[in-house]
């Protein structure tokens, strides 16, 4: 064969080669473009801005859960807020208490599993009943346990949890105290969980600025009663024992209240770090920082009046000493929210959760 002819057929074949592999590169970029699309097309709405949509609504409906009664607080901030802004015509503000027994709840489970399972039944129920436009959990231990719910893969509701507005105030506190450290008081769960930590930790904070403490069975005594002389004890018993974990410098402690319940009693932890001989830079609430969502101006006076109904459902009975003690703290913060929990609706059948535990209740 001739030199042109052989020089041909080289010049054929790289050009047919880069024809190939330049098809398969379009092949691949149509793959993973399609790829995000869909993966972009089934992400939770959860994940987006809830602004954007919630905004956009006269009449809407959210609905605030917790464990238990702590997230009451945080629903009478709310109402407050919305009030203020009137940035709808209308509000249905559910609160769904989410404990399964007065037996036990998710602190009591055997597994991490459980706590997941049963937290995720509840939150698909609380969907296909109310319908809401917006579900905050205001729970600490509920909030670590949600990002490896089902529900968030499958829902089209937006979810906020306090663990991000938790971590905003601690962060934003240590941030402004160089020298400061952090006392985190929270659950079983939420301690052992270690998000708050583990978030700090990655937001550069050194790990001997944070403190944790567990404080188990609190949240019964202060449900049966804030002010009691016995939840009084066990707070000064769980302040005496984090201090134990600070040899010096507490005279810069930050202490930061990570269970929606301890605010009912935030008079006793001041009481006992005081009777310690400890005086704090500041005892940080999350929980009037997640309904700050409803504190931007660009939202304001849509409406000359926001008419606002609230409802406390549960799937258990709620126990005369827990109605006498929450409700007392309530009455005199909102006459309103204290009504709905006197007259709460009772749902049994709220969500599915005994097959998901092997604990007998």
């Amino acid at each position: 064969m001739e030199k042109g002819g052989l020089k041909s057929i080289k010049l054929s074949n790289i050009f047919d080669m880069k024809r190939k592999a330049r098809i398969l590169l379009s092949i691949l970029a149509l793959f993973f473009i399609s790829t995000y699309i869909s993966c972009t097309e089934h992400q939770s709405f959860a994940q987006q801005d809830p602004l954007s949509e919630l905004f956009r609504k006269k009449k809407v409906t959210i609905v605030v859960t917790d464990s238990g009664l702590g997230g009451l607080s945080i629903l009478m901030d709310l109402l407050r807020k919305l009030k203020v802004s009137r940035a709808f015509q209308s509000v249905k503000l559910i609160f769904v208490n989410a404990l399964f027994s007065n037996e036990g709840g998710y602190n009591s489970l055997n597994t991490r599993e459980e706590k997941i399972l049963v937290f995720d039944s509840a939150l698909h129920s609380m969907e296909k009943r109310y319908r809401p436009d917006l579900i905050m959990i205001g729970c600490n231990t509920l909030s670590v346990l949600y990002k490896d719910t089902s529900f968030v893969s499958q829902t089209q509701t937006p979810v906020l949890d306090i663990v991000g507005y938790g971590v905003e105030l601690i962060s934003g506190n240590l941030k402004s105290r160089p020298d400061a450290k952090v006392v985190i008081m929270g659950t079983q769960t939420t301690i052992e969980e270690g998000t708050y930590k583990s978030i700090l930790i990655d937001m550069g904070f050194l790990p001997d600025r944070i403190i944790t403490q567990a404080c188990p069975e609190l949240v019964t005594y202060i449900e049966k009663g804030y002010d009691s002389d016995e939840t009084e004890m066990l707070i000064f018993a769980y302040v005496d024992e984090v201090l134990q974990k600070i040899p010096r410098d507490k005279d810069s402690l930050l202490v930061s209240l990570n269970c929606t319940h301890y605010g009912y009693s935030a008079s006793l932890w001041e009481k006992a770090f005081e009777n310690l001989g400890v005086t704090p830079l500041a005892i940080l609430n999350p929980n009037t920082r997640m309904s700050s969502l409803f504190e931007t101006e660009e939202y304001f006076e849509h409406f000359k009046t926001t008419d606002i109904d609230v409802r406390v459902i549960s799937m258990v009975d709620i126990p005369e000493d827990r109605m006498d003690s929450i409700g007392r703290w309530l009455s005199r913060e909102s006459p309103q929210v204290a009504r709905a929990l006197s007259g709460y609706t009772k749902v049994p059948d709220l969500f599915e959760w005994r097959h998901l535990v092997k604990r007998d209740y």
